[in-house]
């Protein structure tokens, strides 16, 4: 599959705390176990674990910026590079983040083999990734849409475009809430 990429800064979106709290909620949900025999759901605690770093120690909540290494990542999670590698690809499968590659043109200096004198190449060099959340609540501005008032507000919510085990999970976070009971 081919990634998108994008000169400068790269995709950028604020989160406040209760939307960071969503996002993760989200992921805890897909961690359970979801069938008999296996021992975690779409998301292992390790995957977690990666997603807890993207979003309480490396994304800045004001300006939205996430664009750490690989090797970043791992030492806030507490594993290995190739862990990271595979656990964003499946936060990405899960529908809680997205990122795009951030790249640059550099000007560089080369011999020219069929004259054999110096010329100047432009080079497109990729720089690292840019992270985005995508809020399970709705809302990816500083301040969400999403209320964690009446329970009226979760009902409403269009959970159609989510992943069916996330739209499980926040169905049974809102029969919770109500004290029904929950399936």
């Amino acid at each position: 599959m081919r990634r998108g990429s994008e000169f400068g800064e790269g995709p950028r979106i604020p989160l406040d705390r209760e939307a960071k709290v969503r996002i993760m909620h989200a992921g805890r949900a897909l961690k359970r176990r979801t069938e008999k025999g296996r021992h975690y759901g779409r998301l292992t605690g390790k995957f977690i674990d990666v997603l807890q770093a993207l979003v309480w120690l490396i994304h800045d909540g004001r300006s939205g910026q996430c664009n750490p290494s690989y090797e970043t990542i791992a030492d806030k999670a507490g594993c290995a590079r190739s862990t990271v590698a595979k656990a964003i690809i499946a936060l990405e499968a899960a529908g809680i983040l997205s990122w795009a590659q951030r790249i640059r043109r550099v000007r560089e200096r080369v011999r020219d083999e069929l004259l054999g004198g110096w010329t100047w190449v432009w080079r497109v060099v990729r720089t690292s990734n840019a992270y985005v959340f995508r809020d399970p609540g709705g809302g990816n501005a500083a301040k969400s849409d999403f209320r964690t008032g009446p329970i009226d507000d979760l009902k409403k919510k269009d959970c159609s475009a989510m992943p069916a085990e996330l739209a499980a999970a926040l169905e049974g976070l809102g029969r919770l809430v109500e004290g029904a009971p929950t399936s």
